[in-house]
């Protein structure tokens, strides 16, 4: 009976889903800005939002607005990169109740010496064997 009500619940939820879906969907393009146009810049709102004046409910949602001074280029769709390791810095073990791994700390691209961090020295041979 439970089961049954959970069931059509999560049903219902999903269609709502996917109904609220394709109503955005028919709502979202591509932004295409050229040199000279004028944008405002969304903030986060968990992110320094206090620096922009008003706090709570009536703060500020964009700032600008600002003039675009060039083209950079396509930005990618997931804006991330992969990170590189530069070399290893030190080794030890974790000793666990029952087994003890063996670490190395890595130091990565782009990264201070303090922000390098221990990995599982196994994992870390069979994805970069050349640091070995």
């Amino acid at each position: 009976m439970t089961t049954d009500k959970i069931h059509l619940i999560r049903e219902r939820l999903k269609t709502a889903q996917s109904r609220q879906k394709s109503y955005a969907d028919v709502r979202r393009r591509d932004l295409k800005f050229s040199v000279g146009d004028q944008d405002f810049l969304k903030l986060s709102p968990w992110k320094g939002i206090v620096r922009f004046e008003k706090r709570g409910k009536l703060s500020p949602r964009f700032i600008g607005a600002y003039k675009i001074t060039e083209k950079v280029g396509p930005l990618e769709e997931h804006l991330t990169y992969e990170e590189q390791p530069v070399e290893i810095l030190d080794r030890r073990d974790q000793v666990l109740r029952t087994k003890t791994i063996p670490l190395v700390k890595v130091l990565w691209r782009n990264h201070a010496v303090e922000e390098a961090i221990w990995e599982p020295e196994e994992q870390m041979r069979a994805q970069y064997p050349h640091l070995f």
